[in-house]
């Protein structure tokens, strides 16, 4: 429709136009004044790619002919268009002369001057109004760009102060992880390594192989998490769903995955924390039931990404359970919370537990991905 409005509005003012002129027009006309008259009315069709040209072909037929309305329509388009230039000002001349001198030359010239000082006066209003209103539009054009950019600018200033802020806070924590946290888990790895070698219980010596390997890895992805944090994309280096099978098969636990969906289509943001929820989930389930079978599935939906990890019953005796800081599933729903989606976890009616996350596929600036279509 905004494409078929600039012809639209040409055959309006045409209209007008002629209308204009149609209710004015004396029976005793000359020839020459019709057709002048239709000339300018018929020059508006120019007002918006040559207004000045549509503004010149308007003059004759409001000097010699009825064609007032034209001359204020075509001033406007030139006001309009061009602003306050010399083709704007050269205009409003020709229109107020247009006014003020009346055809044929010789009535003027007869007229006292009462009528001459009210017709100079007419004159600027006529063409006075168009103007005006020409320029005012104008203005209000650039006095909206001019705030859009402010606004844009003073968001960008906001994105700017924000990300340094965040960049300092990264560095900070980056330096803490390297320092302490990273220092730790290499001497648990040490230590493990120094058992291995020392015990002669098989069973003793898995567990210190265990341990060794799951400290091992756990020092790599400090590392990496380390080099995320020093980087100013929040996207890099971050594991995500493309990483799960390797995850499902390093993390010691029968665990049956089942993925539904093109997951390289899912926004990274989403990707990455649902890769999150099912690490956790299954570090939760290696510290209080490490004997239990366990399910992840992973499901795209048309609007929403399910991740769903299940486990059943701990088989045999229980084991001393783990440490936990307990904020492990408040960090999930946090997670989950940040995208726009939802965290639960619950016990399941066999003994096992469920972690179930959701999370919203349309992130701002990001197409959701095409649910699979099934037969």
């Amino acid at each position: 429709m905004k494409g078929h409005s600039g012809p639209l509005s040409d055959l309006g003012a045409i209209a007008l136009a002629l209308l204009d002129v149609l209710l004015v027009f004396p029976k005793d006309a000359e020839l020459y004044s019709h057709i002048l008259s239709g000339v300018a009315c018929l020059a508006l069709v120019l007002r918006r790619r040559y207004p000045f040209l549509a503004l010149l072909l308007t003059v004759p037929g409001y000097l010699a002919g009825w064609s007032q309305l034209a001359g204020m329509i075509a001033l406007y388009s030139v006001a309009k268009k061009r602003a306050w230039n010399w083709q704007t000002m050269a205009g409003a001349v020709l229109m107020m002369l247009c006014r003020f001198v009346v055809w044929p030359l010789d009535e003027f010239v007869g007229q006292d001057w009462r009528h001459q000082v009210t017709n100079l006066l007419w004159a600027v209003v006529d063409a006075g109004m168009p103007l005006a209103l020409g320029l005012l539009v104008t203005t209000r054009k650039e006095l909206v760009r001019r705030l859009t950019e402010l606004a844009a600018t003073r968001e960008r200033k906001q994105q700017l102060q924000a990300q340094a802020i965040r960049a300092e806070e990264r560095t900070r924590l980056a330096r803490e992880m390297h320092d302490v946290v990273s220092h730790q888990v290499s001497l648990i790895a040490m230590q493990a390594g120094a058992l291995k070698m020392t015990v002669t219980d098989a069973d003793s010596r898995e567990i210190a192989n265990t341990i060794r390997r799951l400290s091992t890895k756990t020092l790599e992805e400090l590392r990496q998490l380390v080099g995320v944090l020093r980087t100013t994309s929040d996207d890099d280096g971050r594991p995500d769903l493309g990483d799960l099978r390797r995850l499902v098969s390093d993390c010691g636990l029968a665990v049956t995955l089942n993925v539904d969906g093109d997951i390289e289509s899912i926004p990274r943001p989403v990707s990455a924390a649902a890769y999150r929820t099912v690490q956790e989930a299954l570090t939760n389930v290696g510290k209080h039931a490490p004997s239990a079978a366990v399910s992840v599935l992973v499901q795209l939906g048309e609007d929403e990404l399910v991740v769903r990890v299940r486990n059943g019953r701990p088989r045999g005796q229980r084991s001393p359970a783990l440490p936990s800081g307990g904020h492990g599933l408040v960090g999930l729903t946090e997670r989950a919370e940040l995208l726009g989606g939802s965290c639960h976890a619950e016990p399941s009616r066999d003994g096992g537990f469920v972690v179930t996350s959701r999370f919203p596929l349309a992130l701002p600036g990001v197409p959701a991905p095409q649910a699979p279509q099934h037969a």
